[in-house]
């Protein structure tokens, strides 16, 4: 990952984004639950060394999209329209995480269910640590593999108490803590080198901390200038500049990108 940007909102986009998002997000869901069940070995174990060589090898993401569940069609129009006006492909992070309901409930009623209809509770505990496990790995492997994060900030997925923004997902406190640590990847490109999981009772609410400080904010507004700016550097560039590169020069990410330099200087 080379960077990650902050986008406030509350609303989703035009339907037909949201539309051309869900294609988008059953591609993800049915490569996801295909390599899952590779990883998943008869004892109700985990085969390691899969999961080591071979996460996902078939989705190639440009940008991957963090947002709660009540947030799933803002999700989706913003993958549409990143598709349709940048022709860049986002991984959306449901398509992980919202697969961890059916996932369980698979295990468990193959492995973990008594003979009173009840499940074994120590059972059952066993096989929700390797699957979060899985699935927290497959998270952050998707994330190290995508070039840019966008985390979709909004009522449902942030809380703010004071200077403190605390989160109820573990999903979303995971990525935002594992897009701090995961190694800055500088893309290359051809011409230019540049430097729901669970459902949590009213009786136990879990909070965490977050930090954004490392994300770029931005909202809808940047976006409108993002795609009016990536058209007009096509037409100096003769398409030669690619518009992540855009994205970043506008936000400070990059600085020597000859001509965004230009550009900038007769707008």
């Amino acid at each position: 990952m080379f960077a990650g940007f902050n986008l406030v909102t509350a609303n989703a986009l035009a339907p037909d984004f949201i539309e051309r998002g869900k294609i988008i997000y059953n591609e993800n869901k049915k490569q996801v639950q295909k390599e899952l069940h590779k990883f998943l070995q008869d004892d109700n174990s985990l085969d390691g060394t899969a999961m080591r060589d071979n996460w996902f090898p078939q989705i190639k993401a440009d940008v991957f999209i963090s947002h709660s569940h009540n947030d799933q069609n803002i999700a989706l129009g913003l993958a549409g329209w990143l598709k349709e006006h940048f022709r860049l492909t986002a991984f959306i992070d449901s398509s992980v995480w919202g697969y961890a309901g059916d996932l369980l409930k698979e295990i468990d009623d193959k492995y973990c269910l008594q003979n009173g209809g009840n499940y074994n509770y120590q059972k059952r505990n066993h096989s929700t640590s390797h699957v979060h496990m899985m699935l927290s790995t497959a998270l952050t492997m998707m994330m190290d593999n995508a070039e840019c994060l966008i985390f979709i900030n909004s009522q449902n997925s942030i809380e703010t108490k004071g200077a403190i923004e605390q989160t109820k997902s573990p999903w979303i406190y995971l990525e935002i803590a594992m897009s701090k640590l995961i190694r800055k990847n500088e893309p290359e490109r051809n011409s230019i080198i540049i430097k729901k999981a669970f459902e949590i009772s009213e009786q136990l609410t879990i909070k965490y901390n977050l930090d954004l400080n490392h994300l770029a904010n931005i909202n809808y507004n940047h976006l409108d200038k993002w795609y009016s700016m990536f058209n007009k550097t096509v037409t100096i560039s003769k398409g030669e500049v690619h518009p992540l590169d855009v994205l970043y020069k506008q936000h400070g990410f990059i600085e020597n990108l000859d001509i965004l330099n230009e550009f900038m200087k007769v707008r």
